[in-house]
């Protein structure tokens, strides 16, 4: 017995740090859902500690059940749910696309001052507001402005991400990995942040940062076509689009072979995919013989596709499959209608995500059809009804411009094109302002904690009938609850097993003989590059306790290294899976993963430039 409580302290803490590893392998290759990695790592940590529990003075069990899932009740993760809710309120009101679409109208002979003055009031949002939502926010309407300045939309959404992501480095709520840090602090026992604690240093650091996002990245991303530039070409003269065509029985085409790739009886209509069963045709097309329910992929005007079918009755456009039940006819009566094509993006938290189109009843839910889906700047070629939507996907839909307009008010979907109509339910926007600028002015002079401050906002904003229970519920993503819990109880782990403290004396010893400041440099280069491939909130937390025992080791402020955890763990420019706003631009701007390594990673070495040049002189050192 003697003998296996000898070893017990080692079983604890190399178990944890097996566990942490094995976490940051998962959360970087997205092997399984965050939700599912995270959860299996909380119920790893509850096992170990139950069959090797961690003793405390008392006989008591320092990671007991209680103590591994009170991060679940975390008040900075409490604090960061209530201000999501707080942005959805912002956002469901339109005030900041108001005023950007204000700005627009009235730029006048300024309008290349229009994109720096944008991303700049970008970066003063994000310092009071969830990112998230800001982004979404402003999607459409950097969409606008690139249009107006005649530049690719890779020009600017990627640049607006990085513009959220600085921004959110200057106060306490700037972002959730803020909050995070500062519930790691008190865990610790030590001083946490106040509002502004970090902002002069935060500034300077985003300073640098917006010099380049204006000046340097836009020349590093390559002007990409969009979804409608790439995929709606094919034919002469008029507007472009994919659509996809099931050949009926009594079709004309049945039996025909294309000649040279093509089908003269689709006039001025390019074929770009077939689909038989689970085999997919590419051009040329050749040995091929149409088949009764073969799906065609197409590209064509509007009036060749009418011509196309008007011919041939036995053209069904889209997969009668796809369609619910009743709804053939309707879809009949519509497609005579004048249509319109639109670009929507499947939103964060949206009931869509891991449902296929016939599953959601997209077309009876929207009055709208979908006509092609892009993942990740990638045409899915796959039948349509077959894919399972993902946050961030791209559809491209045609309906009515009613129907469309309608699509500003859905919650699941956030609308790309037509970014110039007015949302509705403005008449929520004073009470939202008001609500939203006493929770600021409350956090920011320390009258309540930032945790009452954010849950009376959020309680407001639902009681004064801005947002309702269910809209308030739906602006919570459970990813970042799983996520945050799960972050929270290794960090734990880690300080109580002494993992922490082990990992701080590898570092000191790798480094020794350097100095203060090239330790904090050293730490501030090693996080912002590890958060790019796992979860900033998780790489801020599992950091902080590792932060607090190097500052013990060296005999300086925890400060300094705390701040670095901040600043370091917001680094997440090089990968779109670095931080949820990357994966939201990176459908709108038709990136590629390598173009967020070449824009995105030389702003990680100017941001860890700029804090190595301004620390020592804030500091002290």
């Amino acid at each position: 017995m003697n003998g296996l409580e000898g070893i017990a302290p080692a079983v604890q803490m190399w178990g944890t740090l097996a566990i942490v590893v094995g976490a940051l392998v998962l959360y970087a290759t997205e092997r399984l859902p965050i939700e599912v990695t995270s959860v299996g790592v909380v119920c790893t940590l509850l096992v170990l500690f139950h069959i090797v529990p961690r003793p405390g003075p008392s006989g008591e069990n320092l990671l007991d059940a209680a103590r591994l899932l009170q991060g679940f009740a975390n008040p900075a993760l409490v604090a960061v749910l209530a201000l999501m809710v707080i942005g959805q309120g912002i956002v469901r009101t339109g005030i900041l696309e108001r005023s950007a679409q204000w700005a627009m109208d009235h730029a006048g002979g300024m309008t290349l001052l229009l994109l720096p003055t944008l991303m700049l009031a970008v970066a003063v949002l994000s310092a009071f507001l969830n990112n998230t939502p800001l982004v979404v926010i402003f999607i459409p309407i950097m969409q606008a402005v690139a249009r107006r300045l005649n530049i690719s939309p890779s020009k600017v959404m990627m640049p607006l991400s990085f513009a959220a992501l600085l921004g959110g480095m200057t106060t306490l709520i700037g972002s959730s990995t803020n909050l995070l840090v500062n519930s790691a602090l008190t865990e610790l026992g030590q001083r946490p942040f106040r509002f502004f604690d970090f902002s002069i240093p935060g500034m300077v650091i985003a300073a640098a940062g917006l010099v380049y996002v204006a000046l340097v990245a836009p020349r590093l991303l390559r002007a990409r076509a969009t979804l409608a530039d790439t995929l709606l070409r094919g034919g002469s003269g008029g507007r472009h689009f994919i659509a996809q065509i099931t050949i009926g029985a009594g079709s004309k085409l049945v039996g025909v072979e294309p000649k040279a790739g093509l089908f003269p009886e689709l006039r001025e209509v390019t074929v770009r995919l077939i689909q038989r069963d689970e085999e997919a045709i590419l051009p040329p097309f050749e040995r091929y013989r149409v088949q009764a329910g073969d799906i065609f992929v197409v590209a064509a005007t509007r009036k060749a596709l009418t011509d196309a079918l008007a011919a041939d009755q036995d053209l069904l456009t889209p997969d009668p499959k796809d369609l619910e039940e009743g709804d053939l006819d309707t879809y009949g009566l519509l497609q005579r209608r004048e249509r319109t094509l639109a670009e929507v993006m499947v939103a964060p938290a949206s009931r869509m995500i891991g449902q296929t189109l016939p599953q959601i009843g997209f077309r009876r839910a929207t009055g709208c059809v979908v006509l092609g889906i892009q993942r990740r700047s990638r045409m899915m070629r796959g039948r349509m009804a077959d894919i399972r939507l993902e946050a961030g996907d791209e559809l491209l839909i045609q309906g009515t411009k009613p129907a469309i307009a309608a699509l500003r008010s859905e919650r699941d979907l956030v609308l790309i094109a037509a970014s110039a109509e007015d949302l509705p339910e403005v008449e929520h926007a004073g009470r939202a302002m008001l609500i939203f600028a006493g929770v600021v002015l409350v956090a920011a002079s320390g009258l309540l904690p930032i945790v009452i401050t954010a849950l009376v906002g959020a309680a407001a904003m639902v009681a004064t009938g801005v947002l309702n229970v269910r809209q308030a519920a739906r602006s919570i993503d459970p990813a970042v609850v799983a996520a945050v819990g799960a972050a929270l109880a290794m960090s734990v782990a880690l300080q109580e097993t002494g993992g922490a403290s082990f990992v701080a004396h590898r570092i000191i010893a790798a480094l020794d003989g350097y100095g203060t400041i090239t330790v904090l440099s050293v730490f501030f280069l090693l996080i912002g590059i590890l958060t790019n491939v796992i979860s900033n909130n998780a790489c801020a937390v599992l950091f902080t306790p590792i932060g607090v025992g190097l500052a013990q080791e060296l005999g300086v402020s925890v400060e300094m290294f705390a701040m670095a955890v901040v600043f370091g763990a917001n680094c997440s420019f090089a990968t779109p899976i670095g931080y949820q706003t990357n994966l939201l631009v990176m459908g709108p701007g038709h990136y590629r993963f390598t173009d967020f390594t070449v824009a995105g990673l030389p702003l990680v070495f100017v941001l860890w430039g700029a804090f190595t040049l301004f620390a020592p002189w804030y500091f002290g050192l």
